[in-house]
């Protein structure tokens, strides 16, 4: 039985531990805190998790809180317009749209008001657990499984110990003497200080919205951030109000709080300043608990993943550990939480043979390339003054419903912000989509809305690939494909006309489609994901014709293009199979958003 030690017992740690536990690994699981000084203790984080980061958890068995979690089941973004000389629409500052959404001017005295606002509602609900009742809760789900759970504070001294006697070490706490195992990673971190001053208030009493439960996001133009959503504390359901100051300005005091009645004032002060329209529905807010108060700032890392001990052993950084982004976008204990999925997956295919350098960077590597590297870029991007086009995207969010919802979802999702997000043009393009379409009165529903109920149509995932003019391998991921006609053997797929790799397929005579086996979803994700080298990994043999085929698969087919056909804003590739194979196996399938296995009816 392979042993595994992990130390850190938070949402990355514990989760991966649980799903170790889950495939017969014995497990450490090592902590400085104990579930009853987690629960008594101070609140660890704002942690709003989405859909597809809430689907990780439940595949483990870990959703504990369904029945009483409250649900989020929007996302609103208002940015203050204050009228004030020099402090209008046009500064500049981070988060600032070019337009308003509204007009007229107030006095150079008077409050700020909401002007640009948008809201849009999720796909999938999210959900907010305090992580002192998560985590906890968790690690008494870990004893019970079978996991050793040793409540300690370790130094290199405890972590020598543990890469003797386990096979592999994995270091989740993002903090103090171990996390200096990391170096900085300077060709991925873009900051060397904190972007915001950072504040996090549970409290109970807060008015709804009328719409309904939803992350109320807002913007002061050149002063800093505020967010706020319902979530499930120690005590029952709460809100948790979070704020990001930019250093030095005047959401900037946080240090001269002492107490939590003064940090509950200051909160208060913060909202009737500058996002009054929030402080209306927070009069009559009480913090759940002494402990329910947070504040300081931290500056986004990016770490090399291996760290090397005195004596050579070598350990692994996971979570916060190696990737540490600001909380503006919501994402840690998303990220935190698609960390231990993807680190999960690499251990289970690894199979009995050692944990080497090699390995160990490989499977940050994969990470990086799957998500983490999408997060951190989107991320920052919220940390800088808005170019253009995103002060674009936000405004005609405000006029287009469905542009909004694409905007909101892509919280549960950063790479769906990819490329339009940092592009000028692809982004032109999108708000000419959604423009068209609301324009257009013989279309009577949403894309969006559309493209959700396609997705009930199940199917399989495969990867097409070709080479490119000049030789490269060219691949993305498609469910598109279908057989035609077997005299002759005509396959089809779809590739959209917006896709880089698209120019290559129509200029090439070949293409092969690789279909994809149930263990291979990291390898769809990252052939669907704008990275640089999309086969860095993947054991690939050419074909006869030239186009790559991927390993493993349950079936490849080589083909020759014999057509190409105008549809919409796709292509429609027809393709002579000229030679297959076809060893069989479980399939990936593809349902509703989500990777799923195929398994055998119970009445057939």
């Amino acid at each position: 039985m392979r042993k595994i030690a992990i130390v850190g017992a938070g949402q990355s740690g514990t989760q991966l531990a649980l799903g170790l536990l889950g495939h017969g690994y014995q497990v450490t699981l090592v902590s400085q805190r104990s579930a009853p000084e987690l629960r008594d203790g101070r609140v660890l984080s704002s942690q709003c998790m989405f859909e597809s980061a809430l689907q990780a958890e439940r595949e483990l068995g870990l959703n504990l809180w369904d029945e009483e979690c409250p649900p989020v089941k929007a996302i609103s973004f208002t940015v203050a317009n204050s009228g004030r000389s020099g402090e209008s629409s046009g500064s500049g500052e981070p988060g600032e749209p070019s337009g308003s959404g509204r007009s007229g001017a107030r006095s150079a005295e008077g409050p700020p008001w909401p002007g640009l606002t948008w809201r849009a509602a999720l796909d999938g609900c999210g959900q907010s657990v305090d992580q002192r009742l998560k985590i906890s809760a968790w690690l008494s789900l870990f004893a019970e499984r079978g996991g050793r759970f040793v409540h300690a504070t370790v130094g290199v001294t405890e972590l020598e110990e543990l890469a003797a006697s386990h096979d592999l070490v994995i270091i989740a706490a993002g903090t103090g003497t171990i996390a200096r195992l990391f170096p900085r990673d300077a060709s991925r971190s873009v900051y060397d200080k904190p972007r915001r001053s950072l504040a996090l208030t549970y409290v109970t009493g807060m008015t709804p919205p009328g719409e309904g439960p939803e992350v109320s996001f807002a913007v002061a133009p050149g002063i800093g951030e505020y967010f706020s959503f319902p979530a499930l504390t120690m005590t029952g359901p709460c809100d948790i109000m979070c704020f990001e100051g930019i250093p030095g300005g005047p959401m900037d005091n946080w240090s001269s709080v002492t107490s939590p009645a003064e940090h509950l004032a200051e909160s208060r002060r913060i909202l009737e300043r500058f996002f009054p329209w929030e402080a209306a529905r927070s009069r009559d807010v009480t913090l759940t608990d002494p402990g329910g108060v947070l504040h300081g700032r931290l500056t986004p890392t990016v770490r090399r993943p291996v760290g090397v001990l005195p004596s050579g052993a070598q350990v692994l950084g996971i979570g916060d550990a190696v990737v540490l982004n600001d909380p503006i976008t919501g994402q840690g204990a998303n990220t935190a939480a698609k960390a231990a999925s993807f680190y999960l997956d690499s251990i289970l295919r690894h199979g009995t043979a050692g944990f080497d350098a090699d390995w160990m960077t490989a499977t940050f590597e994969n990470y990086w390339r799957g998500w983490a590297q999408w997060v951190t870029a989107w991320t920052n991007s919220f940390l800088e003054p808005p170019a253009p086009h995103v002060s674009e995207l936000a405004t005609a969010a405000a006029g287009l419903p469905g542009l909004a919802a694409v905007l909101a979802n892509g919280f549960d999702d950063p790479r769906t912000f990819f490329p339009w997000w940092f592009d000028a043009a692809e982004a032109k393009r999108l708000i000419a989509s959604y423009a068209s379409a609301t324009a257009n009165a013989a279309v009577r529903f949403d894309p969006r809305e559309l493209r959700r109920a396609l997705g009930q149509y199940a199917t399989g995932v495969t990867v097409v690939t070709c080479l490119g003019p000049d030789g490269e391998q060219v691949g993305m991921t498609a469910n598109s494909f279908t057989s035609v006609s077997l005299d002759p053997p005509l396959v089809l797929w779809c590739p959209a006309k917006s896709a880089s790799g698209t120019p290559a397929f129509t200029a090439a005579k070949h293409f092969a489609v690789n279909v994809l086996g149930a263990d291979q979803h990291h390898v769809s994700r990252q052939f669907a994901t704008p990275t640089g080298d999309k086969f860095l990994g993947v054991p690939v043999r050419p074909g006869r014709s030239g186009a790559p085929l991927l390993g493993d698969t349950v079936a490849a087919f080589e083909c020759r293009t014999v057509a190409v056909h105008d549809a919409g804003d796709h292509l429609i590739m027809l393709g002579e199979v000229e030679r297959f194979d076809a060893p069989g196996g479980p399939p990936l399938v593809f349902h509703s958003g989500l990777y799923h296995l195929a398994t055998r009816h119970p009445d057939v």
